[in-house]
């Protein structure tokens, strides 16, 4: 009976030896045996990872005076990493009421992977990390991470991705100017604006790594490069009262859209910009506009009397006339077979160009045009960068047109009427660039919204450049006393700005329809810089369609004029009289 005892106590001794000895080598194999230990690897990176785009952090974007204009916020994508979920009850009851959901959604969604899994031939074909929203709002992501770190609720396997949402803090301030910002599965991309022009410095690099399925929060590996920051030209006070004088001008005159500019006529800064309708950048897919491009670089018109400025000058430089050149108006002039009339039908008899201003008289600016011959003047309309763009960094600037002899479309006519800004188009910017020659001694800049880029250490300031030179100093001097002169004068007196002496002009331009203009409608404008002596500022006012007056000293000079008022206290510019005992003294 004792041996029997034995025998069967000295096989379970064997046996548990043996099975010892074949512990003990399984774990020498795993340890030894690189391909054993590689495939362990493989196997747990299968389970716990997944690989993963990263996306940096947009860059922000500030006024001149590092005023925030664009931020970021986040919002979530919310999944569940099932290996990891402890209690799938109270992680599917907490989903589904902050998710808004019924459990039973959850819950069948969870049992499908489940299946999925049973039924998966490898490790590799299952299903370890479920999508359950994309996005979610920071509000219900905080919320899962309060719960989470209270240990209120064991939300093991609850996995929040952030997900980069661009903010606009001021709202539609200077949304044509910024642009919006899009999710798509390549990351946020940036239309239009500066959010356009510049996407891929602001967008930063975006990493491929792998994304490792620990619980809650993702961080990843390796770190993106954030994108970089951008300071605009712009001043927000002054972007300020552009909208609010345009949004006045629209109460006031019943325009169906319009368009301000202040640009700064010595560098090319874009100190405001904006124009009617706008939208918010922050709901963009609620009220962006059948057409979001910016008009202020994209829209196209025919400028009409503003146009005289360009026109003057040219005549002034090659010599064609002086300011006191007399000139016959007799109401009417025939050009290629087209005959032209004043704006008023009448004749103004003998005048000089300063009457030819004042007055805004086409027949005289068309017989000028054929005085200088097609070639001469269209030199300079060239020079003055008509028909091309300005080289603006901002998204979806357009060329404008210009018609010149040699083109199957140019009529011998097209002299006469381009004269006085009729069959030309260009766009606000464009214009603005071309009269700021005359406003900046002959020396036309490029026009610019960025200040400065910085990219974490490195820095870069933009410099002005010199766009063309199309006119020489002392013809641009003579043309700003002359425009001077013709508004104190009365053509343009509703834009005059007591202490201050204004040069401008007054436009009211037909609108092209089929089969030629309109009779009824009119875009009216004025552009005008200051002070005259020392033009810090060059301002654009342009209303489409106004409803109270179709003329532009009735409309677009008073909006100048409420502008400039302001704008001279926001720039901290002394009246003339104050400037000139300063720089006596």
């Amino acid at each position: 009976m004792i041996e029997t005892v034995f025998v069967r106590l000295r096989f379970v001794l064997m046996g548990l030896a043996i099975l010892a000895g074949l512990v003990v080598f399984q774990l020498v194999r795993i340890d030894f045996t690189s391909r054993t230990v590689e495939e362990m690897r493989r196997l747990s990176d299968a389970i716990t990872q997944r690989p993963r785009t990263f996306q940096p952090e947009r860059g922000r974007i500030y006024d001149r005076s590092g005023e925030m204009l664009a931020t970021n916020t986040v919002q979530y994508e919310l999944g569940l990493s099932l290996s990891f979920i402890v209690n799938e009850d109270e992680v599917v009851e907490t989903l589904a009421d902050l998710l808004d959901q019924p459990e039973s959604e959850l819950r069948q969604r969870l049992h499908d992977a489940e299946v999925h899994n049973a039924q998966a031939q490898s490790e590799q074909e299952k299903i370890r990390y479920l999508l359950l929203a994309r996005p979610v709002s920071g509000e219900i992501g905080n919320q899962i991470k309060a719960l989470r770190e209270s240990g209120q609720k064991r939300l093991s396997g609850v996995d929040l991705t952030p997900i980069p949402l661009r903010f606009y803090p001021s709202g539609a301030l200077a949304a044509q100017i910024l642009g919006f910002v899009a999710d798509s599965y390549e990351g946020q991309v940036g239309y239009f604006g500066v959010e356009g022009f510049y996407n891929e410095y602001l967008a930063g690099r975006a990493v491929q790594g792998t994304q490792r399925d620990v619980p809650l929060e993702v961080e990843p590996d390796p770190i993106p490069d954030q994108g970089a920051d951008l300071y605009l030209t712009l001043d927000r006070d002054i972007q300020y009262l552009v909208e609010v004088s345009l949004a006045d001008a629209i109460n006031t005159y019943g325009p169906s859209g319009g368009t301000i500019i202040v640009m700064d006529p010595k560098t090319g800064a874009i100190l405001g910009m904006s124009s009617w309708p706008t939208f918010d950048p922050n709901n963009y897919g609620q009220n962006l506009p059948s057409d979001p491009a910016n008009p202020a670089v994209s829209g196209q018109y025919e400028p009409g009397s503003t146009f005289k400025i360009l026109t003057m000058a040219a005549a002034l430089d090659s010599r064609t006339v002086t300011p006191e050149t007399p000139f016959l108006d007799s109401g009417v002039a025939e050009v290629g077979g087209v005959f032209i009339r004043n704006w008023d039908g009448g004749a103004w008899g003998p005048v000089d160009m300063n009457g030819c201003l004042q007055h805004s008289l086409n027949v005289c600016l068309a017989s000028i045009a054929t005085w200088m011959g097609p070639t001469t003047f269209y030199n300079y309309l060239t020079a003055f960068g008509i028909g091309h763009p300005t080289s603006v960094d901002l998204s979806a600037e357009t060329a404008g047109l210009l018609k010149r002899p040699g083109d199957p479309d140019w009529y011998d006519s097209d002299l006469g009427t381009n004269a006085f800004g009729q069959g030309v188009a260009v766009t606000p910017l464009q214009l603005i660039t071309a009269v700021s020659a005359v406003a900046n001694d002959g020396e036309m800049m490029v026009p610019h919204m960025l200040y400065r880029l910085q990219d974490g250490l490195a820095v870069h300031t933009t410099e002005p450049q010199v766009l063309g030179r199309p006119i020489k100093p002392e013809t641009a001097r003579t043309l700003s006393a002359m425009l001077a002169r013709s508004l104190e004068a009365g053509e343009g007196d509703q834009a005059l700005v007591p202490g201050y002496r204004i040069a401008g002009k007054t436009g009211t331009a037909q609108i092209p329809v089929p089969g030629g203009y309109d009779p009824t409608q009119a875009i009216a404008s004025f552009i005008g810089w200051g002070p005259v002596d020392d033009p810090q500022f060059i301002v654009l006012v342009k209303l489409d369609r106004p409803a109270t007056s179709i003329w532009g000293s009735e409309t677009a000079a008073p909006v100048f004029a409420s502008l400039v008022k302001r704008l001279v206290v926001l720039m901290e510019i002394p009246p003339d009289a104050v400037r000139a005992t300063l720089t006596s003294q």
